[in-house]
């Protein structure tokens, strides 16, 4: 890949016009967007913009067909058998939160159980509390080896007759670590269960195939993989889809509303309420287009390599802790913290040579308090960044303990 050619693609990196020349490390909680995306949602509202499915005009039509071919580039994307199983929802909190009420509450009951990680993020954690707490079904964890990654026999020991759903994330957004989630799929299926797999750090990164891996569920969102904000995707089986009752209510998801009941379309659009955000979705079609002109694979081995660079260069700081299972398949991101120094004023610092790092809990509250922390500090990469820059990073972040001091 030609990295300074991507760069040009990318408006944050004009320092003139952003006053300010950015070190950009938080691609996992969301990507900065190619001008060729951008450009793509303006000739939308520009030239397209109308409501999808419900005019017969030109440019309802003109905008029905740009939905659905976006749709159509989403099922190829990630090998789905039909686009009838690529549903258009706001994030992969909303996602999930679709399976929670739409499957969860109609499908489970009391001494049922529901089997997740302590690397979740909050979207694939907190929806299961409910659905236990509503249905009487135990929400059970599989939790992590000492070096940080995944303890597969803890999960696969948890994982028996009483277990009807297996929803565990794809990637850690703390840790880094990609989890196998075809081997996990299995282990469900094998008891009955289903499988879901938040996608969110994982499909941005790597090759996702729905039907090599066969879960029963994928969320992901667009905006961590170059796209706009407010654009989610939930893929599923059709034939699980058509049996699940709909989670919003309202325009576009009708079949034939009376007085005193109505009867729902079917798969996707039975899930899509009201009017869509169609210029996000033509932005995702347009950034999966551009992921696919470089090649996926070749931005996870970019990406992967900055991250081990990173590692590399930091992992003897004094007290720092790296929460990086170094001997796992992992992603394009690192969670650390010092013993002495908050996590907030790290970031702080490092703000002010114009380094970009996340500090906080991730949406992981429950994996740091296993951690027995309270913040980790996370720097994440994507295909805009540059070994100078992790380099410039490293030598910066070797001075934040001066700069505290100590």
């Amino acid at each position: 890949m030609d990295i300074q050619e991507i760069r040009k693609d990318f408006s944050y990196l004009d320092k003139e016009k952003l006053k300010r020349e950015i070190k950009y490390f938080d691609s996992a909680a969301t990507t900065q967007k190619p001008n060729s995306v951008i450009e793509a949602v303006d000739n939308y509202y520009k030239y397209s913009n109308a409501n999808p499915h419900r005019g017969s005009h030109y440019l309802g039509l003109k905008a029905t067909n740009e939905y659905e071919d976006a749709r159509e580039v989403v099922r190829e994307f990630i090998n789905a058998k039909r686009s009838e199983e690529i549903v258009f929802t706001k994030n992969t909190t909303e996602s999930l939160n679709l399976l929670a009420y739409s499957y969860g509450l109609d499908n489970l009951k009391e001494n049922d159980e529901i089997l997740i990680t302590i690397l979740e993020h909050h979207a694939n954690l907190v929806p299961w509390q409910m659905v236990s707490k509503k249905t009487g079904a135990k929400l059970v964890y599989a939790y992590l080896k000492d070096d940080y990654s995944l303890d597969y026999d803890d999960l696969k020991s948890k994982i028996n007759d009483n277990t009807k759903i297996v929803s565990v994330t794809g990637a850690s957004n703390v840790t880094s670590e990609i989890i196998d989630v075809k081997k996990i799929t299995k282990w469900a299926h094998e008891v009955g269960a289903i499988s879901i797999v938040d996608g969110a750090q994982l499909v941005p990164h790597k090759k996702v195939d729905v039907l090599d891996i066969d879960c029963d569920f994928l969320a992901f969102s667009a905006h961590k993989m170059y796209a706009p904000m407010g654009v989610g995707v939930l893929y599923g089986k059709y034939e699980l889809l058509d049996k699940m009752n709909p989670f919003l209510l309202g325009g576009e998801m009708i079949e034939y509303v009376h007085e005193q009941d109505s009867t729902f379309t079917k798969p996707p659009l039975k899930f899509e309420a009201g009017t869509p955000n169609v210029g996000g979705v033509i932005g995702l079609r347009k950034a999966i287009e551009y992921i696919n002109s470089i090649g996926i694979d070749k931005i996870y081995e970019y990406e992967s390599n900055l991250t081990k660079l990173c590692y590399d260069l930091i992992k003897d700081t004094e007290n720092l802790t790296i929460y990086y299972p170094e001997n796992s398949k992992t992603g394009s991101l690192l969670s650390f913290v010092f013993s002495d120094i908050h996590a907030h004023d790290v970031s702080t610092i490092l703000d002010s040579t114009n380094i970009e790092v996340r500090s906080g809990h991730h949406c992981a509250m429950p994996l740091h308090e296993y951690f027995g922390i309270s913040a980790t500090c996370r720097a994440s990469f994507s295909i805009y960044n540059t070994k100078e820059e992790v380099y410039n990073f490293a030598e910066n972040f070797k001075k934040v303990r001066k700069v505290m001091g100590l």
